[in-house]
């Protein structure tokens, strides 16, 4: 049977066994498990394995930490993610034995349909955070929410929840159009910039898709969007669907905050508007104005689902962040070592502001480039990201899915940085970066590693020396 991403695989009966190629990425793991929760066998190749890959072999998945044909012979579907070349053998084979094979987004779609309420998350940045406050306050709210995120949040032991039926809360990227395999019939739009230029064109493309994605909610459906950000507004001018709207800065936002202070300890305080009347003070755990805007977009569509303040009130107290989202990772001689996501030229500065708002001495930010394609095309908004950081240090560019074609180079942003008046230096080896730091960083600093590779290893190799002061 050929590959088909719009007949419903889940929906028949003799699909009983499913193998997911690439089972331990971040999205791919937390899908075997749901997989598992309802009833399905499941298999799954990588060329790495970790907890993740531990805890769906206890769940009772057939782990194979390799890619071969042979991992292949009875199954009813198989599952691969992006980063699977299509002259992977598995996928040739299932294809060879006529077994339908799908993309990983098609398989959200498809697990999305199965629950009465799905609630997603899009944008350029803050899908995982936002996505996670959700997540919280429906916990808190007691209506058991079945959770796929795209980082290991603590309350939920990992990337995913099970829960009932009735509720499903998801991140939707638009990289290569994968939410528009999606069904939500609430849809949070937090933010619309040009990102991932190895597919689209410019921002008109990116808006395009996004519109795309849009029409997909029901007529009776909510459309959750920030009116702060221009081109979310642009799109909400175009819909039918419910609107509920939030933001910061515009008048025109039925959820505001004013009031708003950063504590030296990452604490956040405001006061929640809603159409410009005091609610209530909300107080959250994680700092940065970024953060109190995704707040109130998960303010605004718990809301929406029958939260009470309250309860949305509760939990946003409790929310501690996710993992690599302006995560504290140790102290050591004073210094406070924190590791973040950003890899985008806005994720950047309002990573550096909320390091700003911690009040250290100084500000050492250590970046790795996210994909050839990202620094090519946006290098002159990289090169005007960092001015809130004393110290810029650039690693090598990390390749991701891509080749290096020798256009693009990590000494180039340094140069251009340095141009702008700041201080930025290039140093490729990440022991070499540790050293650095340990030979200029002082006391009462703090050391953000930054970027969506595997930048945080410097943390890691910078921490690993007497007088560590561990994060509990």
């Amino acid at each position: 049977m050929p590959e088909n991403t719009e007949f419903y695989f889940l929906d028949c009966p003799e699909i009983k066994y499913i193998h997911l190629i690439g089972i331990d990425g971040i999205s791919m793991s937390g899908l075997a498990e749901i997989l598992i929760s309802l009833g399905y066998k499941v298999s799954g190749s990588d060329v790495k394995t970790s907890n993740k890959t531990l805890k769906l072999e206890k769940m009772g998945a057939k782990i194979i930490p390799y890619h071969s044909e042979e991992n292949i012979d009875n199954q009813d579907l198989v599952v691969y993610t992006a980063a699977i070349n299509h002259n992977n053998p598995e996928l040739q084979k299932a294809r060879k034995l006529n077994i339908p094979t799908i993309d990983r987004a098609t398989l959200l779609g498809m697990i999305m349909k199965k629950y009465n309420y799905r609630i997603t998350v899009s944008g350029t940045h803050g899908k995982t955070t936002t996505t996670s406050m959700i997540s919280t306050i429906m916990m808190e709210s007691g209506l058991d929410p079945t959770v796929h995120i795209g980082a290991e949040l603590e309350s939920i032991g990992g990337t995913t929840r099970l829960g009932s039926n009735n509720y499903m809360v998801a991140e939707a990227c638009e990289y290569q159009g994968s939410f528009l395999k999606f069904h939500p019939n609430m849809a949070v739009i937090l933010n619309i910039e040009y990102d991932h230029a190895d597919y689209f064109k410019n921002i008109e493309h990116v808006k395009e898709y996004f519109l795309k994605f849009s029409n997909r909610i029901p007529q009776d459906g909510y459309i959750v969007a920030c009116v702060d950000d221009p081109n979310v507004s642009w799109l909400l001018d175009k819909l039918s669907c419910n609107k509920i709207t939030f933001g910061i800065k515009s008048e025109n936002a039925l959820w505001s905050a004013t009031n708003i202070k950063f504590d030296s300890d990452g604490t956040t305080t405001y006061t929640l508007l809603k159409n410009k009347k005091e609610i209530t003070g909300i107080k959250l755990q994680v700092t940065g104005m970024h953060n109190v805007s995704n707040s109130l977009g998960a303010i605004a569509a718990c809301n929406a689902l029958g939260c009470s303040i309250a309860s949305i009130k509760s939990a946003l107290l409790k929310f501690t962040g996710v993992h690599q989202r302006f995560e504290l990772k140790g102290v050591i001689n004073n210094i406070r070592v924190f590791d973040d996501y950003a890899h985008h030229p806005s994720e950047i500065k309002a990573t550096l502001k909320s390091a700003k708002n911690c009040n250290p001495s100084k500000i050492w930010c250590v970046f790795q480039p996210h994909t050839y394609s990202r620094a090519k095309y946006l290098l002159d908004e990289f090169a005007t990201s960092f001015s809130d950081a004393d110290v810029v240090i650039i690693s090598d560019i990390y390749a991701a899915r891509e080749l290096d074609t020798g256009e693009i180079h990590s000494s180039m942003l340094v140069k251009k940085i340095n141009s702008y008046g700041e201080k930025a230096i290039y140093i490729s080896d990440f022991t070499e970066i540790a050293k650095y730091l340990h030979e200029n960083a002082s006391p009462g600093d703090i050391v953000v590693t930054m970027g969506a590779g595997n930048i945080s290893k410097v943390g890691e190799i910078f921490l690993q020396s007497e007088g560590i002061k561990a994060v509990s």
